[in-house]
């Protein structure tokens, strides 16, 4: 059975603008800030860029590593959305991800306009 982040926890991501991550157990990645977003209380980040070396990367080859909120430092395993769900909730789930992180980046956007 697949260990779940706590609330509080989830709930620190999900109001933090940065959530902080070093990728892999066995890499020499330092943290990094990248957008996370929590669809149905669950943290999702995306990789816009797939670069090799780079954090989803390193997850894909070793899916163990390091969150960072606030003073607190969580081992994670990072998974990816697939498996035996349906196809169709998989691609309701993905539809979710995606508009949470367009309203995560029109919130920033609109909080950076010059008033």
């Amino acid at each position: 059975m697949t260990k779940r982040l706590q609330q509080s926890l989830v709930s620190a991501i999900d109001a933090s603008p940065i959530l902080r991550v070093r990728a892999g157990a066995r890499s020499d990645h330092r943290f990094i800030g990248i957008w996370a977003v929590v669809v149905n209380g669950r943290v999702f980040a995306r990789s816009w860029m797939h670069k090799a070396g780079g954090w989803y990367q390193t997850f894909l080859d070793d899916p163990f590593g390091t969150i960072q909120v606030g003073d607190r430092q969580v081992q994670v395993r990072a998974l990816r959305v697939r498996g035996t769900h349906p196809r169709r909730y998989r691609a309701s789930l993905r539809k979710q991800i995606h508009d949470a992180g367009l309203h995560q980046i029109r919130a920033r956007v609109s909080n950076q306009a010059p008033t």
